[in-house]
C-alpha cells in the first residue's frame, strides 16, 4: 500500500454496494490535475457564515475560484460589493441583476444606485473538512 493519497482512474465508485478493488487503478493523486483548469487563475478562499448552506456551502468549507471564466446566470460567484467580498448566486435576467443567498434567513442582494458590484470569480469547486 502507498503512502500517499491515491486516485481512481479508471472507475467510479458506488455510493451503494462495495466496487470489486483492483491493484491497477491507482496513481498518485494531485489535487490540481483534478480541480483546477486554469492554474494561473484559480485560487482558494475560506467561507465565513451560512448565506449559502443550501448550495452546499457552509462555513469553515474552502470555495475554488477562477477567475477567467465569465459568469453567467444561475452561476455561484466571489462578488465584491461596495468593497466586501460575498460568495452568492448571481441573478441576471431581462435587466436585472442581484446576488442571491442560498439560505431563507438572509436576504438577497439588490442594488441601489451608487453601489458597486465587481464579479472577481465563479466558484467551480466546494472542499469541506469531514473530520
Amino acid at each position: 500500500m502507498p503512502n500517499h493519497p491515491t486516485l481512481i482512474t479508471d472507475a467510479t465508485v458506488q455510493c451503494g454496494f462495495p466496487l470489486p478493488a483492483q491493484a491497477t487503478m491507482h496513481k498518485r493523486l494531485d489535487l490540481n490535475d483534478l480541480l483546477v483548469k486554469h492554474p494561473g487563475t484559480t485560487y482558494c478562499v475560506p467561507v465565513r457564515g451560512e448565506s449559502m448552506r443550501d448550495a452546499g456551502i457552509n462555513d469553515g468549507d474552502t470555495v475554488l475560484v477562477d477567475t477567467s471564466l465569465i459568469a453567467k446566470h444561475g452561476y455561484i460567484v466571489l462578488a465584491v460589493v461596495d468593497g466586501d467580498y460575498t460568495v452568492k448566486r448571481l441573478y441576471n435576467q431581462n435587466g436585472i441583476i442581484k446576488l442571491e443567498a442560498a439560505n431563507p434567513d438572509f436576504p438577497d442582494i439588490e442594488f441601489k444606485d451608487g453601489q458597486e458590484l465587481t464579479v472577481w470569480g465563479v466558484v467551480t469547486w466546494t472542499l469541506k473538512p469531514l473530520l
